[in-house]
């Protein structure tokens, strides 16, 4: 199965086949620095980290282009509020961006400019438009015509005659139509400005991703990615432009991804239910986090709760206990017989082709997860199974095969820590979190131990259940006793 992908403007799943063979180059719009991220930016970072990880991983050499918009109203007005430079706000929020990123695991985009530092291609693509007829001053602010443009709404699915009889002009605008867009702004007191034809001034948020996409990728590149918010007008905004300028096909395919939703209301600041991504992370593993948001395909709405968080880190435990126990396996024997049944050697042989065709129908990440989890519950049934002189055979099949999981769940972010690390970090966070000490902990396994060794079963079981209702659950083995964090 070739890979298919649900182009939004044409509403259905096409086969991708990239402009020049081999090669994919993809723009995703960034974030808009003036706050910290919330868990929908954490999302948009997470799925499309996730596509130029499986397109790599496809064969295909990609590049991947974010921006950061480092100049906005938004931004203008928190720098005033907080009486700082617009330029000190955005730089101190994008190393607030890496910092969460790098927290998830997010990989680095191959180019991540910034609308201020393109002055010179904004400038230069709004003076094409003016040329051409497509755009005009207007004091000194200069609009887009969208009349001029006959193909305006054609992403968005919008009628223009529609969109027009509910349009409002906002006070100072001076435009010939009411849905005409800013591509320059004229200076105002106590913004930044820059020079230009028109005067001093700043770039309308629309143009800066097509000067941007251009300088770095061509007048026409394969996928253009963002939140399905960013449709209209951001995205119909920006075809209207590149067209409009190179007179060539912009985009050829659109990916946007649904919403996030706490508990299943929009996320909003006044409905106090605003998640920051450094929210989440200090009380939960960022694998827990990346599990959660690909459970759920990207074009779904995904709803956040602790419920569902707390399933995630579930997942993420049996997937991690999977790798840790195939890295305890004993040495296999040769000639002995293997109890691996033809079924589970069957899937696991094919786990990697299972995972491929569900990625391959739109990056359904969630049926991908469900491969892999099923194929820790093949891994568990054979290892299970062992002999106590286990044939080379399984100990081969149990030990490739948890590789070929480590490697597949990668390309979602998963599985990148040593197991031995990831219980060990959980451990101490959660001993930290309930307050008590390993040395405290270590003291009552041992006194649990005593009770047993002198049969007094009633002590025993008392610490045991103790220690459970702390979320620590013992297990008794030939080597002694361990503990993990038991889930809820």
């Amino acid at each position: 199965m070739s890979l298919k992908i649900y182009d939004s403007k044409s509403g259905q799943k096409v086969p991708f086949v990239p402009l020049t063979e081999g090669q994919v180059k993809m723009y995703v719009c960034g974030i808009t620095a003036y706050d910290y991220c919330h868990i929908g930016h954490a999302r948009s970072a997470l799925i499309f980290d996730m596509i130029v990880n499986y397109l790599r991983y496809s064969g295909y050499k990609v590049t991947y282009v974010r921006n950061f918009t480092d100049i906005d109203d938004k931004i203008i007005n928190r720098a005033n509020e907080q009486g700082t430079t617009s330029e000190e706000l955005a730089n101190r929020f994008i190393q607030e961006f890496y910092t969460d990123m790098n927290k998830l695991g997010v990989g680095a985009p191959d180019i991540e400019p910034k609308a201020t530092e393109h002055l010179p291609e904004i400038i230069g693509i709004i003076n094409e438009l003016i040329d051409k007829g497509l755009a005009y001053q207007a004091g000194n602010d200069v609009y887009f015509a969208v009349d001029k443009f006959p193909q305006y709404g054609a992403l968005s699915g919008r009628n223009l005659d529609d969109l027009q009889a509910g349009a409002r002009i906002m006070v100072n605008e001076i435009k010939n139509n009411p849905m005409d867009f800013a591509l320059w702004k004229g200076g105002k007191p106590g913004e930044p400005t820059w020079d230009s034809p028109w005067g001093p001034g700043r770039p309308g948020w629309h143009i800066e991703c097509s000067a941007m996409s251009r300088k770095y990728l061509g007048n026409t590149f394969d996928i253009h990615g963002g939140g399905e918010d960013l449709v209209f007008p951001h995205h119909e905004n920006e075809v209207a432009q590149s067209e409009g300028a190179s007179g060539a096909p912009f985009v050829k395919h659109w990916i946007h991804h649904a919403f996030v939703t706490i508990s299943n209301e929009k996320m909003s600041k006044s409905l106090h239910n605003f998640l920051t991504i450094r929210d989440v992370l200090e009380e939960h593993h960022p694998e827990a986090l990346r599990l959660m948001v690909f459970s759920t395909h990207y074009r779904h709405p995904l709803d956040f709760s602790d419920g569902a968080l707390k399933d995630a880190q579930s997942g993420a435990n049996r997937l991690y206990s999977c790798l840790a126990d195939c890295n305890q396996l004993p040495e296999g024997q040769e000639g002995a017989k293997a109890q691996a049944k033809a079924e589970d050697i069957d899937f696991l042989g094919t786990l990697s082709q299972r995972f491929c065709e569900a990625m391959d129908n739109d990056f359904n990440t969630a049926q991908a997860l469900g491969v892999l989890f099923e194929g820790v519950k093949a891994i568990n049934r054979i290892r299970q199974s062992l002999a106590k002189k286990p044939a080379k055979t399984d100990i081969s099949l149990l030990q490739n095969s948890a590789k070929n999981i480590a490697e597949l769940a990668g390309l979602l972010g998963l599985l990148r820590q040593d197991p031995a690390d990831f219980f060990a970090e959980q451990q101490a966070q959660h001993l930290k979190s309930i307050a008590m000490s390993r040395d405290d902990l270590q003291k009552l396994i041992e006194e649990r131990l005593q009770a047993r060794a002198q049969k007094d079963w009633s002590r025993a079981d008392q610490i045991r259940d103790d220690l459970l209702a702390k979320q620590i659950e013992l297990k008794d083995g030939p080597h002694g006793t361990t503990w993990k964090v038991a889930s809820n």
